[in-house]
């Protein structure tokens, strides 16, 4: 899709990044390059995900963002074996449910808005002295839909709303401390995620053919990239993967 391709990620060595939806798709993508580029990685997979393999570097922490007491435990266990954690990714998400608005019901939209915005900040809460300390970062996994109504979509849409002004509320009150925030904007990519809104048929994007959708380690190398970039970064929370920030490091095909 648009021609996306991976980047080239620079060395990694001494830094400790967690992640959250590190089970499978771009979660696990990450996890690996960040592995591969010489960082400590801590994979935050919820307990019920069908994970994907991870190589022996990485720490795999049970890790449910609609639980505090996992959060703090993952915190714990970071600051006792790792002794910092310099970024955060908030990858973890839920496309569910998906259906007319008048389907949805509260409930349903809760469950939602409890991973995919509540989930944001309560491990930007628990991950945030130890980031403060390391002068470190939140880089909370973005989407379009954030700024665009999807038919179908409304959990996803509203969700993602709500983060990306809520990553913005980081940026505005947590850079003062030192820590720096980024939403970045994901286009549709071939993970399990997108399987589920090909069978709902509803709206363009359930239309996408397999084949034109992005891998998912054109976007794990970017989120990767901002991990070790974040620092020199200008003073904006809102990226995304189709920007030139990141197309003029894209190397053309062969």
């Amino acid at each position: 899709m648009q021609n996306l391709r991976s980047i080239e990620v620079p060395d990694m060595s001494g830094k400790v990044v967690l992640i959250t939806g590190a089970g499978r798709g771009i979660g696990a993508e990450l996890a690996r390059l960040l592995c591969d580029r010489g960082a400590r990685v801590y994979a935050g997979i919820q307990p019920a995900t069908k994970a994907e393999a991870l190589p022996d570097g990485v720490t795999v922490l049970s890790l449910d963002v609609t639980q505090q007491c996992d959060a703090d435990a993952a915190m714990m266990q970071i600051a006792a074996e790792a002794g910092h954690l310099d970024v955060l990714v908030n990858n973890a998400g839920v496309i569910a449910p998906i259906g007319p608005l008048p389907s949805v019901s509260p409930e349903s939209l809760g469950a939602a808005f409890a991973v995919n915005v509540m989930g944001v900040q309560r491990m930007v809460l628990a991950a945030l002295p130890l980031l403060k300390a390391s002068k470190g970062a939140a880089i909370n996994a973005g989407t379009g839909a954030a700024t665009t109504p999807m038919e179908g979509w409304t959990a996803y849409c509203s969700t993602k709303a709500a983060a990306q002004m809520l990553t913005r509320m980081m940026d505005k009150e947590l850079t003062p401390h030192g820590v720096r925030s980024f939403f970045v904007g994901i286009p549709p990519t071939d993970t399990n995620m997108q399987g589920a809104i090909r069978v709902s048929g509803l709206n363009p994007v359930s239309q996408i053919p397999k084949e034109n959708l992005v891998h998912p380690a054109v976007p794990a190398s970017c989120i990767a990239w901002l991990c070790a970039s974040y620092a020199s970064m200008p003073p904006d929370p809102l990226l995304d993967v189709r920007q030139d920030l990141f197309r003029s490091m894209m190397q053309p095909s062969p």
